[in-house]
């Protein structure tokens, strides 16, 4: 110390400690520019949120909010359905979910929502209730949230588009549906979007929107300010002014679709509109689609069973890990400007070259706690989940019977067209020549967020929990 030399035992400690991270240290804070409107940010976002386990005999459970929001959600979903007693309950509908107080959700979200974040949060309403439960649903809001909750536009200098997460901080939004109140310069009722179709379609709407105008109380349309609830049928050509103030929800088989025939189009209605992203219903055991699809196009609501772990849940926790953990992460420039020419299927030639050598690992836990005398025979995967041209895999040989100090001096390779969008997610495995391999530990983070050299990954377990001693040592190039 006198000498203001390191021993063997302090350059350990340094290469373990936070500055010897995979992570880049000056991401872990609120860095980016928060004042943008809201399209230009991919938000945290939870599906069917109630639940804590399947979506058709699972308990349903205000905790499960609790959860989300320590995780960082920042979009959180209610489904709602009349109660007894005049009381809106949350439950899956039609199945054997229990059911919960849609009042006691509200509490939920005014006690946790802003614990770990203080920027806005989003309630997406699925309503499935009469007027009079609609408006007992408006009373609870107001009451229960009072002034977190976004009752009329902000005074804002731009009404074009979306106030910013800083301008919203500490308040709540509704998405839901709203009244077909405004009327356009002709005099006819504006509809969910004005698009050029045949009379006939056009009557049928009309008629559709008066039946559907029945249906919504205009207590619970008032609160409905930034996020209405509209049908995305088709993509609009340009000329058309956009409508920020508009929200659609598509199913990931919609949403692949567009993004396979419509790319660059979806791209720059997603530059100044929100898009929310959630399962198929089919996935019965409430699993997950992949999330960095919907990313690459600049969806910002993408949606996923926060309680089902999965690689899926591993991209989220990656992609959300950076910028304080606020929900909020800042797309990149091509997703964001109204005029771009980006189309995540065709993203142009490689520009940057990702090289990781997986040096050694330390202190793999036991798999198998039963056999005392079990080991690991550890193999390492490096996995970049990005545009479809940049998703690859890669991975070590295996090692025998080691989990205390396994060493392979292994380099795996990747070119990236699009390493804005790249997250990178390192995963041990114990290797099995006749089964399946079992995970042993993961660590998921975007490429912009990785530090060259030298470092230590400390990995995580199926559940996103921290494993603990055990860390991968690895040296880290990207040149572009």
């Amino acid at each position: 110390k006198q000498h203001e030399l390191m021993t063997l035992d302090g350059f350990m400690m340094y290469l373990l400690s936070p500055e010897g991270a995979a992570l880049d240290p000056a991401h872990t804070c609120v860095f980016q520019d928060m004042g943008q409107p809201l399209s230009h940010y991919f938000i945290s976002s939870s599906h069917n949120t109630y639940l804590t386990d399947s979506q058709i005999g699972g308990l349903s459970s205000t905790e499960a909010y609790v959860r989300a929001f320590a995780q960082g959600c920042r979009c959180v979903e209610l489904d709602c359905w009349e109660g007894p007693g005049g009381e809106p309950i949350i439950y899956h509908g039609h199945t054997l979910t229990s059911k919960i107080l849609f009042r006691d959700v509200v509490q939920t979200v005014r006690d946790h929502a802003f614990t770990l974040s203080p920027y806005p949060v989003i309630l997406s309403l699925e309503n499935h209730c009469g007027l009079e439960q609609q408006a007992v649903m408006a009373h609870h809001l107001r009451t229960i949230l009072g002034d977190a909750l976004v009752t009329q536009g902000l005074d804002m200098q731009n009404p074009e588009e979306l106030p910013s997460p800083e301008q919203l901080k500490g308040r709540v939004l509704v998405k839901g549906k709203k009244l077909p109140a405004a009327r356009s310069e002709d005099g006819r009722i504006l509809s969910d979007q004005e698009e050029e179709e045949e009379e006939e379609e056009e009557e049928v709407e009309a008629a559709e929107q008066r039946r559907r105008a029945k249906q919504i109380s205009p207590e619970l349309s008032a609160l409905v300010v930034y996020c209405c609830a509209t049908r995305l049928r088709t993509l609009r050509p340009n000329p058309v002014p956009p409508q920020p103030c508009q929200v659609s929800s598509l199913s990931e088989r919609k949403a692949k679709k567009l993004i396979r025939e419509a790319g660059n189009s979806f791209v720059r209605h997603n530059a100044h509109q929100l898009t929310r992203v959630y399962p198929l219903g089919l996935r019965m055991n409430s699993a997950n689609y992949s999330p960095q699809e919907m990313w690459n196009s600049g969806c910002q609501l993408v949606a996923l069973n926060f309680q089902t772990p999965g690689y899926e849940m591993d991209l989220n926790a990656g992609r959300f890990l950076i910028n304080g953990q606020c929900g909020y992460v800042l797309k990149p420039a091509c997703l964001r400007q109204p005029d771009t020419t980006f189309d995540p299927e065709c993203p142009g030639p490689p520009r940057t070259t990702l090289t990781i050598q997986v040096l050694t690992a330390q202190q793999l836990p036991k798999l198998n706690t039963e056999k005392p005398n079990s080991i690991v025979d550890p193999l390492v995967r490096v996995e970049v989940h990005g545009v479809p041209a940049d998703c690859a895999r890669k991975e070590t040989n295996y090692v025998l019977n080691n989990g205390f100090n396994p060493r392979w001096g292994q380099t795996l390779q990747f070119q990236l067209r699009a390493p804005e969008l790249a997250l990178v997610r390192f995963v041990v495995e114990d290797y099995d020549a006749t089964s399946p391999n079992d995970f042993v530990g993961q660590f998921t983070l975007p490429l912009d967020s990785l530090k060259q050299g030298y470092r230590h990954i400390h990995l995580l377990s199926k559940d996103g929990a921290s494993l603990s001693p055990a860390t991968l040592f690895v040296h880290i190039r990207v040149q572009r």
